[in-house]
């Protein structure tokens, strides 16, 4: 039985599917995939069956579908014309999950990495098209974001038939390797925020090295027991991604201390508000996956770590101390508590050095899905030059290039933002 609600002028449909883990041998072991439909309740049920579907991409990788507990933003918008479709990307909320407990169960770590090579963009496409097929939907619309956008270009390379148009938002990846390229525009892009976000609160220049300092002479512990050290500290600057969140982050120093009986320590406040940043309990498959998202038929091999040396201004003991941004590095597996089980198949993941091809050269050369995609000027998490080069390899893609939004422009004008898209695959630009 497929559960439905209705609140907050809105109708909600939980829709469960099966799934071949491995699509190239459907007949094998068969694995569950989540999405929650959204429809807007100022459409009558017969008039909403009939609304054309969106299929949404969100960021991750290993992130869940966004829980919408009211139409806003984009969703407020597509919901004038769309029946929405959130997915739960496979191993992800409630599609069969993968973390600390359940990977485990798939043997020893050289079979579990081998079941982490079916949670890559290639198969959601794939499952997305079942899932198309099951809902009996034609070519339907879908809107990438970030990550999202990774998964719109895999389906626009092996799957154009199932596209009527695609947006995609701070989401045009490279399409060939090595990741290491990734990083170092990256981090460049990090380091010019920093220095942007220290010009418009300098006093929190002063408060970061103190809070260095402190923990490198003071050991603290966050709530879960586990060490807060100056590396995980400079995992806050995720904050400096966002346009709505980036002056959340001098919030959160604010009060980074309080006087104990033992002298000045950070207060539970902060540590509390840190463990929500650099834990990856929740989402596991960001931290195991994160890198295999650039792999392109060679290994990955820790890319961002190695490029780090190139860019000692980020190293724990330099003073000043930079903030960092998305990077995943093999200590995560060390000091997270949750991710410690998992070290083991990480080092396999990163070596693998036979990744599948994620993009079709040739077929987004010979396009014809329109396409229009937001690419955001000093984006630190998806270079523009990248995502430029891209869009040019891709025929008939239009971009819209603005630096008037960060990564997560979507949370600041989401409205805007995907009318503006929808507008340009369907006038052609014009």
């Amino acid at each position: 039985m497929r559960a439905r609600h209705e609140f907050r002028g809105m109708r909600t449909v939980e829709h469960f599917f099966r799934v071949p883990l491995d699509h190239s041998a459907p007949s094998s072991e068969a694995i569950t995939v989540f999405a929650r439909e959204y429809v807007s309740a100022a459409h009558s049920e017969e008039k909403a069956a009939q609304l054309p579907w969106l299929l949404f991409l969100q960021g991750g990788p290993g992130g869940r579908g966004n829980r919408l507990g009211s139409l806003g933003g984009w969703s407020k918008a597509a919901a004038k014309d769309f029946r929405i479709l959130m997915l739960d990307q496979r191993g992800t909320g409630l599609s069969s999950p993968i973390d600390r407990n359940s990977l485990p169960l798939r043997g020893r770590a050289a079979e579990q990495a081998a079941y982490l090579e079916h949670f890559r963009a290639d198969s959601i496409v794939a499952d997305a098209e079942l899932i198309r097929e099951a809902l009996g939907s034609g070519p339907w619309t879908i809107y990438g974001q970030s990550y999202g956008g990774f998964c719109a270009l895999t389906y626009l390379s092996f799957a154009p038939e199932g596209l009527r148009e695609v947006l995609v938002t701070g989401g045009l990846a490279p399409l060939a390797g090595p990741a290491d390229d990734v990083y170092r525009a990256t981090f460049q892009r990090v380091a010019a925020r920093n220095a942007e976000y220290f010009s418009w609160y300098p006093e929190d220049r002063t408060t970061v090295e103190r809070i260095a300092r402190h923990l490198r002479s003071t050991p603290e512990f966050l709530p879960d027991g586990s060490p807060l050290t100056v590396e995980r500290f400079q995992m806050v600057g995720a904050f400096l991604g966002g346009n709505t969140r980036v002056d959340s982050l001098h919030y959160l120093l604010e009060d980074a201390f309080t006087e104990t009986q033992e002298g000045r320590a950070l207060s539970d406040t902060f540590l509390d508000q840190v463990q929500g940043i650099v834990s990856r309990r929740s989402n596991p498959l960001y931290a195991l996956m994160h890198e295999s998202i650039y792999g392109q038929g060679e290994a990955t091999g820790w890319s961002a770590w190695r490029v780090l040396a190139e860019y000692p201004e980020f190293r724990p003991d330099a003073e000043p101390l930079l903030l960092t941004g998305e990077m995943v590095y093999p200590w995560y597996f060390e000091q997270d508590p949750a991710l410690r089980p998992l070290r083991e198949v990480a080092d396999l993941v990163a070596a693998k050095p036979d990744w599948k091809q994620l993009y079709d050269m040739r077929q987004l050369a010979a396009n014809t899905v329109p396409v229009a995609a937001a690419v955001y000027s000093d984006d630190i998490y998806v270079d523009r030059k990248l995502s430029l080069e891209t869009a040019s390899a891709v025929q008939g893609l239009q971009v819209w290039e603005t630096a008037d939004f960060h990564h997560d422009g979507i949370a600041d004008d989401g409205e805007g933002i995907f009318a503006r898209l929808l507008d340009m695959v369907r006038s052609g630009g014009r």
